[in-house]
């Protein structure tokens, strides 16, 4: 319905679908929208220019000038490349190199994306900030502004959107929230949007070439530094490229036959290390997890059973929670967790509602935790494999 008394609204516009979309129904709904395409990433070259319109980086600036010239509503550009390079480009790699798992998405809206859309909100005296994401900003009992699931399963965000500061959700407007990827489909044919150049690119917006690993080697020459594969019990298997080239899980590209079917297990960085072993060899059974942002910590009481989800695209899994201290909390899980991966972004759910999450430390799983101590001139080496 219509807004009895117009607000203002800084809507975040990258020129895809979907925020071109919330801003046709922002306007439709009465809202004063003003739209803001944040530059996050160099001017593409000109062999990306010639590429179809999903294999080229997220800000299609074009796009949405050509929206917010359609709908009548005000159009910026704000340049955030150094914000960018900092909080998302530099722990990319440094996660990589560091043996972590890294999830920009996440950070980008924690650091870039949504930081700079209520800065400019604040500078501007805009009463929200609205995107494309599918994802619903709710109301407890109380009235208190929770985050919650969007409405369309195979779709829903609020994975990414975790690490928003609880003030924010109470100025946070998610157009696209109660809406099935199909209905936005329908609505941007609406518009005239050439929605058959509109296809979603599931690549990190700035790997354009689809490979982060040589996007590393080119932004980090020294993560290429060969060292040895091995497996459970330090026995080599071969040579490795670089410990940020590989990831729990990983079979492809090792480049080693040993008549078995082996996984990364872990890496080891302070030792150079990738361990190898079979598939049961990831399954987890505990993880801890740090760096927490929690909306209500009301919600998470120890000893609760939680849902976790560990990857946008997984289901979640039950787990029971243990405060280790007042930013670190260790996860039991109902039934082992397969390639856990530390820097990985495990968000916690109850039901629909997002209670918070944190960041992926070392998984343990029953091989490493049944383990004595080490001793004797390898106990260095056994216990950062095992």
């Amino acid at each position: 319905m219509p807004v009895s008394d117009p607000k203002k609204v800084v809507l975040g516009m990258s020129g895809g679908v979907d925020s071109s979309v919330a801003a046709k129904l922002l306007k439709e709904q009465g809202y004063e929208v003003i739209g803001v395409t944040l530059k996050v990433w160099e001017e593409e070259d000109e062999t990306t220019v010639s590429k179809r319109w999903q294999e080229r980086g997220c800000c299609k600036v074009g796009i949405a000038r050509h929206v917010a010239e359609l709908l009548g509503i005000s159009h910026q550009i704000i340049d955030t490349r150094e914000r960018f390079q900092q909080g998302v480009i530099e722990d990319f790699i440094g996660g990589y190199l560091q043996g972590t798992t890294p999830n920009p998405c996440v950070r980008c809206n924690e650091r870039v994306k949504f930081g700079g859309l209520f800065q400019l909100a604040d500078e501007l005296g805009a009463d929200y900030v609205a995107t494309g994401h599918y994802a619903n900003i709710r109301h407890d009992e109380q009235g208190t502004p929770f985050l919650a699931r969007g409405q369309d399963a195979k779709k829903d965000q609020s994975y990414f959107l975790y690490r928003m500061p609880a003030r924010w959700l109470s100025k946070m407007i998610f157009p696209l929230g109660a809406m099935e990827k199909s209905q936005v489909w329908t609505e941007a044919g609406g518009m005239g949007l050439p929605v058959e150049e509109l296809k979603e690119s599931q690549e990190i917006c700035f790997v354009t070439q689809g490979d982060y690993r040589k996007f590393i080697k080119d932004h980090a020459p020294q993560a290429a530094n060969p060292g040895n594969f091995v497996d459970g019990e330090g026995h080599e298997l071969g040579q490795h490229e670089g410990v940020a080239f590989y990831t729990p899980g990983q079979r492809k590209g090792l480049g080693i036959a040993t008549g078995n079917r082996l996984y990364v297990q872990r890496v080891v960085p302070d030792l150079n290390l990738v361990v190898l072993g079979p598939p049961e060899g990831l399954d987890t059974e505990t993880c801890q997890v740090a760096d927490l942002n929690i909306f209500s910590r009301e919600n998470l009481v120890e000893g609760q059973l939680i849902d976790v989800k560990f990857r946008y695209s997984s289901p979640a899994v039950s787990a029971t929670l243990h405060w280790d201290s007042a930013n670190s909390m260790s996860l039991t899980f109902e039934t082992a967790v397969r390639a856990l991966s530390p820097g990985q972004s495990a968000v916690f759910y109850q039901h629909d509602r997002v209670l918070g999450g944190g960041i992926i430390q070392i998984p343990k799983g029953p091989a490493q935790s049944s383990q004595p101590p080490a001793t004797g001139e390898d106990s260095q080496l056994e216990s950062v494999i095992r």
